[in-house]
């Protein structure tokens, strides 16, 4: 999959109004609850884990992208590019954030959950955002050109039969003025929320509540927002 690309390109994205919109109200949720000892999983560059750390929490990152969790470190961030299996550690809250269990198909959803589980101490949270499918059909699908003075980016998604493929291609200025070409794709996949409750409420979490989010337009959600809780 093409995380280590994406990282490359995700600064020229000019996501940050997005960014700071969802992660508040994952922030709000952390603020009212009083929580610490917070697990980020899939942390990127470090973006929520960098506000957790401004507001006095304690945190700890992951991300299987090892470019990703560079830029963490260097920001002086607790993270690893380690998979979620390798956690010993327990917590009192897990996010994911921005699509995290989008990027993972259903033969693994049950199995990241039950890793969820166990990486959270009993009555811990478990708090993560999707997208809905009219946030798929309508908004992520498309095409993006971006083009600088040392670089041109293009980024073409299709969703088709509830997955979005979406093509990277990264073109880098040489001294040569001749141009690198690094192309990858990125998977991600449609979970309902009913689908998405059953694995949740099967592998001992109790849903609190599934936030409708327009992030991104103003008609039907584009997002959900999920706040469970470890019950066993």
């Amino acid at each position: 999959m093409g995380l280590d690309l994406y990282s490359k390109v995700e600064p020229y994205l000019d996501f940050e109004d997005e960014v700071y919109l969802l992660h508040k109200q994952f922030m709000e949720f952390v603020m009212l609850n009083e929580l610490d000892n917070i697990i980020d999983i899939g942390c990127g560059q470090g973006y929520f884990l960098e506000n957790l750390k401004i507001n006095g929490k304690t945190a700890f990152g992951t991300d299987l992208s090892v470019e990703q969790i560079k830029v963490c470190k260097a920001k002086g961030l607790d993270a690893k590019a380690i998979p979620l299996n390798e956690v010993k550690e327990k917590y009192d809250c897990a996010t994911a954030i921005f699509d995290v269990l989008n990027y993972m198909d259903k033969n693994y959803l049950e199995t990241f959950i039950k890793e969820t589980n166990l990486v959270l101490n009993q009555g811990g949270y478990f708090v993560f955002d999707v997208n809905s499918h009219f946030g798929f059909d309508n908004i992520a699908q498309g095409c993006i050109t971006i083009d600088l003075k040392d670089k041109f980016i293009a980024i073409d998604a299709l969703f088709e039969d509830n997955k979005l493929q979406t093509d990277i291609t990264l073109f880098n200025k040489q001294k040569s003025n001749l141009y690198s070409k690094h192309s990858d794709s990125i998977i991600q996949e449609y979970h309902s929320k009913e689908y998405l409750s059953e694995l949740l409420e099967k592998n001992g979490f109790k849903i609190q509540e599934i936030r409708e989010f327009n992030l991104h337009s103003d008609e039907d959600a584009d997002k959900y927002i999920f706040i469970c809780k470890k019950t066993n």
